[in-house]
């Protein structure tokens, strides 16, 4: 079976990449450095603790496992931190990420599939975005993001390094058979702080503004099935695999699902009531953000009929009530 290195394989989406790599008949060889992932959660595959700082500890996990493709997830990934900590986020995502390409390279290992964002476009409001967007970033996080997608191009250019680049909003549910999932220290997505209050370890969820132009008047954005999306990057893997060129994939719903919506559907779910409160807008929140995955659909094959509201609650639900991971 080929080796597949894949960097931050003991987090949340990372971790199920794994899983759909070991199922798609892929070794998935874990690079984490443990700051925000749990190597509880590498199930599927060997575990190679280290930092994309630590170009020597690269080269090291590069030369014994010769992986034939890299699967790049490790990123700090907090928008509102990279607003105040903006240095960390240069210096963590795109030293980190040319250090990992540059050692990639060197490996002779030409195939990389990048998780990168729809933040790189930055505020484009009430769009369905598509790869052709401007990309116009607003905070640190997004522009570097959008950094190392320049990186993968110079260096696709200078050396031959083919990359897929898959950009995507917010991902959520979890592995059906609850063998991973999502635990993140502090939370700080939707849908587990939705099922946080529900299970009463937060007194409330507070819903920030009421009276946006929307339906129910909550925000709108668009979440995608973290199994679909995980398929969506071995069959990128098996894109540069067939020789085909460097591309860009968006992937989302193209609608998306309001707040309000979530809220409803995890009652429904959970057959329990969600406490929350409502209060006011946040600075910077957009009206509605969502993603079109026309050319995933069409040139990748991709499908995301789990991407449902009430599949990925009742995914993520199953998880909730038994799965957790410890330092």
């Amino acid at each position: 079976m080929s080796n597949i290195l894949v960097t931050g394989g003991a987090g949340y989406i990372g971790s199920h990449a794994c899983k759909a790599l070991r199922a798609a008949g892929y070794t998935p060889i874990t690079y984490d450095n443990l700051s925000t992932g749990w190597q509880e959660a590498v199930k599927f595959g060997p575990f190679e603790q280290g930092d994309l700082l630590d170009r020597a500890r690269l080269d090291e996990v590069f030369a014994a496992y010769q992986p034939s493709a890299v699967m790049h997830f490790a990123a700090l990934s907090q928008v509102g931190e990279s607003m105040v900590k903006p240095g960390l986020y240069w210096h963590n995502n795109v030293t980190g990420s040319l250090n990992l390409i540059e050692a990639a390279v060197a490996a002779n290992c030409q195939n990389f599939v990048f998780s990168s964002t729809c933040a790189t476009y930055g505020d484009q409001d009430n769009v369905v975005l598509d790869e052709d967007c401007a990309q116009h970033p607003i905070n640190a996080y997004g522009a570097s993001k959008r950094a190392i997608e320049d990186i993968l191009r110079d260096f696709e250019a200078a050396h031959g390094l083919r990359h897929v680049i898959f950009r995507y909003f917010n991902v959520a549910g979890a592995d059906p058979e609850a063998e991973v999932g999502e635990f993140h220290q502090p939370e700080t997505h939707l849908i587990p702080l939705v099922l946080d209050a529900v299970a009463g370890k937060r007194d409330a969820l507070t819903i920030f503004g009421t009276d946006y132009d929307t339906p129910d008047g909550t925000c709108i954005r668009d979440y995608v099935h973290v199994m679909d999306l995980v398929e969506a990057h071995v069959l990128g893997l098996k894109w540069l695999s067939e020789d085909k060129q460097s591309r860009v994939f968006n992937l989302g719903t193209g609608t998306g699902f309001s707040v309000r919506e979530v809220v409803d559907q995890a009652g429904h779910v959970t057959n329990a009531p969600v406490p929350m409160i409502e209060g006011d807008r946040r600075p910077g929140d957009c009206t509605r953000l969502v993603s079109g995955s026309l050319r995933a659909s069409q040139e990748l094959g991709w499908r995301p009929d789990r991407s449902t509201m009430k599949q990925m609650v009742r995914d993520a639900w199953r998880w909730h009530q038994t799965g957790h991971y410890e330092k």
